[in-house]
């Protein structure tokens, strides 16, 4: 069976959406299929992925504003799906690739859509008030319900929005991690001691650095540690359109920002090497980088306002209020915690999350046998 996967906002710093994208086609191709990823970039190409998938490139122009983000206009993704004739649809994309349920319905072929973040959230944030964010939300998530067989969420947070409008085609289908790359044996000493600059903790703030992810919060909790006397150390992996900003709020704090990690098996290493990691976004709908960390052995500190307060139990982190105060004191509960203990708390939890699951729920949704 052939399944297509499709994406915009896809490119070598896109992080979870990538890291999802290639561990769920390769789980389909594992188990038999052809899988074909398509995706924009700066020019056209067409390879054989690691894992048997291979992924097609159209060109794309940049999206002003984004970092680098690039989108296919919809009439090429429609032009060359018909070239490829999928017998399952997967995309990830609710707003630049709209009119993909409609392609799929007119020639009988099953698909979905996997929505990564919260319209609702998201328009909240950037344009309007709560009120008119939902009503604005749920017209748009009607019509692109009604579009797809099947709408995927990752967390009962990421459903909420569907819930609202009574969509009954929502299947709830939780990612994955790569337990072999992340794990607590990538711990190294060495690596903590020289990143940690002297400091007793290391912090770990891992993801792009755009205005949802709230990075300024990592800092400011960062400042309020400092200003308590404790010794701790933020490292900030991740590159975006707001790291200038954010070197500057952090000038004259113990902050390091290393820049876009590229090796997968750095991140591991970082992951692994630090105290606590913070995942201050309020928007997350699964948060792949916090469970990444936990599958290292890192405790997470998270907004309870996003999905991962699903994920992140006591023990393993905390889910806090969107307050750098609220986020220092949990830092401090944890680095109180045993070692041992906290590190096998945040292991066992992620070890609930394997990719295997996920793509059998994938499967599932797809209708694939």
């Amino acid at each position: 069976m052939r399944i297509v996967q499709l994406a915009n906002f896809y490119g070598p710093r896109s992080g979870g959406l990538r890291t999802a994208l290639h561990h769920l086609g390769g789980g389909y191709a594992a188990r038999g299929h052809e899988v074909v990823l398509v995706v924009p970039g700066p020019r056209a190409a067409d390879e054989r992925l690691a894992g048997g998938v291979r992924r097609v490139t159209l060109p794309a122009p940049r999206i002003p504003g984004t970092g680098g983000y690039r989108a296919v206009d919809p009439w090429r993704v429609r032009a060359l799906l018909d070239v490829l004739r999928p017998d399952r649809l997967e995309v990830s994309d609710r707003l630049t690739l709209r009119g993909m349920g409609h392609w799929a319905r007119r020639r009988g072929v099953p698909s979905v859509v996997i929505p990564h973040e919260r319209l609702d959230r998201l328009l909240e944030q950037f344009l309007l008030p709560t009120g008119l964010a939902e009503r604005a939300a749920d017209w748009a998530n009607a019509r692109m319900a009604a579009a797809y067989d099947t709408v995927v969420c990752t967390t009962e947070f990421a459903r909420l929005e569907f819930d609202r409008i009574g969509a009954r085609n929502v299947a709830r289908v939780p990612l994955g991690v790569d337990l072999r790359t992340f794990t607590p044996a990538r711990h190294d000493r060495s690596l903590r001691r020289d990143l940690a600059d002297g400091a007793d903790a290391l912090l770990v703030h891992c993801g792009r650095l755009s205005p949802e992810k709230h990075v300024e919060r990592s800092i400011d909790t960062a400042a309020e540690l400092h200003a308590s006397g404790t010794r701790t150390r933020l490292v900030i992996a991740g590159d975006g359109p707001r790291r200038e900003a954010l070197e500057r709020r952090a000038r004259g704090l113990p902050v390091t920002f290393l820049g876009h990690v590229a090796r997968r098996a750095d991140v591991a290493d970082l992951l692994a090497s630090a105290d606590v990691s913070l995942a201050p976004g309020p928007h997350e709908t699964f948060g792949l980088a916090a469970l990444e960390a936990l599958a290292s052995g890192t405790p997470v500190v998270v907004s309870a306002r996003s999905a991962l307060r699903e994920i992140v139990r006591p023990g393993c982190g905390a889910a806090v209020p969107d307050r750098a105060p609220a986020f220092a004191r949990a830092v401090h509960e944890l680095l109180d915690t045993a070692e041992p203990t906290r590190r096998g708390a945040a292991r066992t939890r992620a070890e609930e999350y394997p990719w295997r699951s996920a793509v059998d729920g994938m499967m599932a949704a797809l209708r694939v046998t």
